[in-house]
């Protein structure tokens, strides 16, 4: 789905496609079928840890997972590969905000404070033992799926994203938000926007060959 736009505080973002849904599981078993540098007996220390892919029965095999909900305990080497082979690539983080800054019925909803909560009850919520299938819920004012209430989801540039050190000697204006975390990129609307800014510490946390039980990936594209 095409999309081209400014942020609420002018923010460029140019167009692009952004898929509908997550990733899923039948889908990345298809990618390491034909891929076997990715599974996870011979992928590569340096791309992925011991928790890669640890939900998975077998090398090739699911198990009782449920094959249409979303893949998780992937890297983000392995999540850009994905989409690399599928023609695409991962969104930026830029790209991934603005389209989750939509409501069912806003497409800039992120000042909404009902909103926003939905989505903090989310983020409170313990992950449930078999995660459900991708597109069950109700797709936000562009027509996508899932892009709160499911899993995290990787950005091509997560890295842009820094923590600031535990010293008191810490200087800046990010230190007032949330427990000394911070964003280079984070908007003023996201500041503003708590449940924006737990995302932005999320991302701060992690390292490209991290695995995680509740994060994933979709793929954008250009528009050509």
């Amino acid at each position: 789905m095409p999309f081209s736009s400014s942020t609420d505080d002018s923010t460029t973002v140019e167009s692009f496609y952004m898929d509908t849904h997550q990733v899923t599981n039948a889908e990345f078993l298809e990618f390491v079928e034909e891929n076997e540098k990715w599974r996870r007996s011979q992928v590569k220390s340096v791309f992925a840890g011991e928790d890669y892919l640890r939900h998975w029965k077998g090398v090739l095999e699911l198990g009782n997972i449920n094959p249409n909900a979303p893949v998780t305990n992937v890297t983000w080497f392995a999540a850009r590969a994905y989409a690399k082979w599928k023609g695409k690539r991962l969104p930026t983080l830029y790209e991934w905000e603005y389209i989750a800054s939509a409501s069912a019925s806003k497409p800039l909803a992120s000042r909404d404070k009902v909103f926003a909560q939905q989505i903090l009850d989310w983020y409170s919520r313990p992950n449930p033992d078999q995660m459900p299938s991708v597109g069950e819920g109700e797709p936000n004012y562009h027509g996508i799926y899932d892009m709160h209430g499911l899993i995290w989801e990787w950005v091509q540039d997560f890295n842009t994203v820094f923590i600031s050190g535990e010293s008191r000697a810490d200087q800046g204006e990010l230190k007032q938000f949330y427990c000394a975390a911070g964003s280079s990129a984070a908007t003023d609307s996201d500041k503003e926007n708590y449940a924006a800014f737990l995302r932005y510490a999320f991302r701060g946390s992690l390292e490209a060959d991290f695995s995680v039980g509740n994060l994933g990936f979709r793929c954008a594209k250009d528009k050509e």
